[in-house]
């Protein structure tokens, strides 16, 4: 079996079809398999792929939990199952746009074995009717280290294939974090770097029943800053500086977006974080002083937010 395909899927009744269909449709030289963990959905779901692998018995195998594991499990179960050389993922809810995609990269990490992964731009589209964009906007360099890949969350879930196998089981921590895939991508990364391809070979849906769209931001946010927090715990700090800084520049996001809803105090708390992540990042201290503290502190005091400055009193800003 050269590849797999990873797909994990809840409640995608109006998407997963596509999405299928998509990894059907590839025109690729070697035998693959779809692999599938269908998390007891409670829509229509799990119908509609026992239709499929009807109709395709030898290319889709389903693996019908009875009981919910939850994204995390899911996603290592599923991981699990393949048995490919290969594995490319795809949530129930995204779809591959080229027919080449799979051959494309496999031949490119056959020609590359000191790769552990590749990965291509893909066009994030919207299910509210917004106008869709590319994922990467701006060129990115075509090669990745493990602590470029730990630093950031610059790769799309649907356009990753990497090297099966390349780590045993899943470590323990893996299983509290809220997302699969990076640190999927962090563990690979120690035995070899993630290729970019400058192409745009899949779609990555945004809709209301998404996972994070359906968490409110600043639940993202902290949820992103604990990820970032353990998997620098694990890595003994060896990407620290680095880290750091991404940690900061979120915590620093997630001070805005509380300033933004009117919680000024606990805006300033978030900013103590950020400087304490990364007391040395120049970046930091000037959005700091230039955006935020002046959305808290001096615009606050003006239109009636949580902290004041003292001048309340006297009409002053």
């Amino acid at each position: 079996m050269k590849l797999s395909v990873l797909m994990i899927t809840y409640n995608h009744a109006p998407f997963i079809a596509q999405a299928l269909e998509s990894v059907l449709m590839q025109q690729v030289g070697f035998d693959y398999e779809i692999v599938v963990g269908e998390d007891c959905s409670t829509d229509e779901t799990r119908d509609i792929l026992m239709e499929y692998q009807e109709r395709h018995p030898d290319r889709i195998r389903l693996l019908l939990p009875e009981k919910n594991l939850g994204m995390i499990r899911n996603f290592a179960a599923t991981c699990k199952e393949c048995r490919g050389e290969y594995v490319a993922i795809l949530e129930g809810d995204d779809f591959w746009t080229s027919r080449n995609k799979l051959q494309r990269q496999v031949d490119f990490l056959d020609a590359n074995p000191e790769c552990a992964a590749c990965f291509h731009n893909v066009e994030v589209v919207y299910g509210d009717g917004r106008e869709p964009h590319l994922f990467h906007r701006k060129p990115l360099k075509m090669l990745f280290d493990q602590r470029d890949i730990a630093s950031d969350f610059f790769i799309p879930t649907c356009s990753t294939v990497f090297r099966n196998g390349l780590f045993g089981d899943f470590p323990k921590w893996f299983y509290d974090l809220p997302m699969g895939d990076w640190p999927l991508h962090v563990l690979n990364a120690e035995h070899g770097l993630y290729a970019y391809l400058d192409e745009i070979l899949a779609s990555y849906r945004v809709h209301q029943g998404g996972v994070w769209s359906q968490r409110k931001t600043h639940d993202n946010m902290r949820q992103t800053v604990l990820a970032m927090t353990v998997v620098n715990r694990e890595l003994g700090f060896r990407h620290g500086k680095s880290m750091g800084r991404k940690i900061a520049m979120l915590e620093y996001e997630l001070a805005y977006a509380m300033a933004e809803s009117g919680d000024a105090k606990g805006a300033l708390k978030q900013v103590a974080r950020a400087l304490e992540a990364a007391p040395l990042y120049l970046k930091l201290y000037r959005r700091v002083l230039t955006k935020l503290l002046w959305k808290t502190v001096i615009r606050g005091g003006a239109h009636g937010g949580n902290l004041r400055t003292g001048n309340e009193g006297n009409g002053k800003p």
